[in-house]
C-alpha cells in the first residue's frame, strides 16, 4: 500500500494525464503494494520501425520514465516535485509488434534527495521482459502554497 494514499493518487493521476502521456494513451493498470504497472497500446502511429512494426523507443522510454515516477510517488509522505536525473534502458530484444506493452517499477531506495528505481518492460509475461530500466529521480519538496495546486 502506498505510504500516503492521497499523495500517491494525486501524483499518479498528474503523471498519467500529462498531455504527452495522454497522447500516447498511457494507462494505469494496477499496483501491488508500492509497485505500479502502466501500459501503452500498440498503435500504427506509434511504430518506430516500419519493417519490424515495433513500438517506437520514445514511447517505451516515456512508459518506463512515468511508471518509475509513479513508483516513487508510492513512497512519498507528501507532494514533491520529481525530476528524472538518469534513465538507462537495456533492450533485451524487440517488443512484439501489434501488442500492448506493460512496465512495472519498484522504488528500491528513497534517500533524502534522490529516489532509485528498477523497471521491467514486457508484452505478454513479466518473466520475459524486452527491456529493463534503471532510473534516479531528484526529489524536491514543494512550498505549502503549491501543494494544494496538485491535489
Amino acid at each position: 500500500m502506498p505510504q500516503h494514499q492521497a499523495t500517491y493518487l494525486a501524483l499518479k493521476n498528474l503523471y498519467v494525464h500529462l498531455p504527452h502521456c495522454a497522447a500516447l494513451g498511457l494507462r494505469f493498470e494496477h499496483e501491488h503494494g508500492r509497485i505500479p504497472t502502466l501500459s501503452i497500446d500498440w498503435r500504427e502511429d506509434l511504430i518506430g520501425n516500419s519493417d519490424s512494426r515495433v513500438l517506437h523507443g520514445g514511447a517505451v522510454t516515456t512508459l518506463i520514465d512515468v511508471v518509475g515516477a509513479v513508483a516513487v510517488a508510492a513512497h512519498l509522505p507528501e507532494i514533491e516535485a520529481l525530476a528524472t536525473l538518469d534513465l538507462r534502458i537495456d533492450y533485451l530484444h524487440p517488443a512484439p509488434p501489434a501488442e500492448r506493452v506493460f512496465a512495472t517499477a519498484e522504488c528500491y531506495r528513497l534517500s533524502g534527495q534522490v529516489a532509485f528505481v528498477r523497471t521491467v518492460c514486457y508484452a505478454r509475461h513479466a518473466e520475459d521482459p524486452f527491456a529493463l530500466g534503471t532510473a534516479t529521480y531528484m526529489r524536491t519538496p514543494l512550498p505549502a502554497h503549491l501543494k494544494g495546486a496538485v491535489v
